[in-house]
């Protein structure tokens, strides 16, 4: 099996129709789907229960968990696929073709005597809320970890990646940006940017509430200091000082200005020419 892919979920509602379709429509059949649900009451589980029945790609997990990283740990472990993505519940692929895009990325690789045992592939993400592609860095970098992760939605991991080191339940936000930096700064892991769009991201979610922001740059702080020096640190912290970054955040997450603000980003960064 080439890839799982994994939706954790608990009373999702009609939610949870439009992720699952978005995966089964893949024309890249070479997949699995990890359905993980935490113990939802609402009905929405059922059809799908009935489904996997019949078909055996589709699994569902029911099982009690402390939370969203936890429920994408338990996954992990019973994921049979080389490599995972984490498709919230409420997201989809933007297309068709993306887990096809992704095969063929791998497969250029084994070509070259490369297995992807430590892979992680990654790419743009359409933002539903804004309306806005957002432009994945075309390099994985130090000051990339820093300030513009991909989207962990259109990230592939190979799954011993993600089994050496799960999700840390200490972060109730941020346990994939952690984990991201440890694949970077620990695991020596290789980065790959994928052309064109992998995910559709609901956005409105669980960290953008007031006080959950603030949560969130707290954890990003004691994340960083975990994997950073204090040298490192000083010079990304003074870049985004010369460089306006609260103003340019404050166009990212504008209603009227997200689109033209990816846009430039986006020419910036040469999206689209990179492989």
């Amino acid at each position: 099996m080439k890839f799982s892919v994994i939706v954790v979920c608990l009373n999702p509602g009609e939610k949870l129709a439009y992720t699952m379709n978005s995966i089964l429509a893949q024309k890249c059949r070479d997949f699995e789907v990890i359905l993980k649900d935490g113990g939802s009451n609402d009905g929405s589980l059922e059809p799908w229960i009935a489904r996997a029945a019949q078909e055996p790609r589709i699994r569902v997990i029911q099982q009690k968990d402390r939370g969203i990283y936890d429920a994408m740990n338990q996954a992990v472990a019973q994921a049979a696929g080389r490599f995972v993505i984490f498709i919230n519940c409420g997201d989809a692929f933007y297309d068709s073709e993306a887990l096809s895009r992704a095969e063929r990325a791998i497969r250029a690789r084994e070509t070259e005597g490369d297995q992807g045992e430590r892979l992680v592939l990654y790419g743009d993400t359409y933002n539903e809320k804004f309306g806005a592609r957002v432009a994945a860095p075309p390099k994985i970098t130090g000051f990339t970890c820093y300030r513009h992760l991909p989207c962990h939605q259109s990230c592939f991991y190979s799954i011993g990646l993600c089994r050496e080191k799960p999700f840390d339940l200490q972060y109730r936000i941020r346990a994939d940006y952690d984990h991201f930096l440890w694949c970077f700064y620990r695991a020596g892991a290789s980065f790959q940017r994928l052309n064109g769009t992998v995910a559709s991201f609901e956005g409105g979610g669980y960290s953008e509430s007031r006080e959950n922001k603030k949560r969130n740059q707290a954890e990003h702080r004691r994340i960083t200091a975990r994997y950073m020096g204090k040298g490192e640190l000083f010079r990304y912290r003074a870049i985004l000082f010369c460089t306006l970054a609260p103003l340019r955040s404050r166009l990212a997450e504008s209603g009227a200005f997200s689109g033209m603000y990816q846009k430039l980003k986006a020419l910036l960064y040469g999206a689209g020419k990179t492989g």
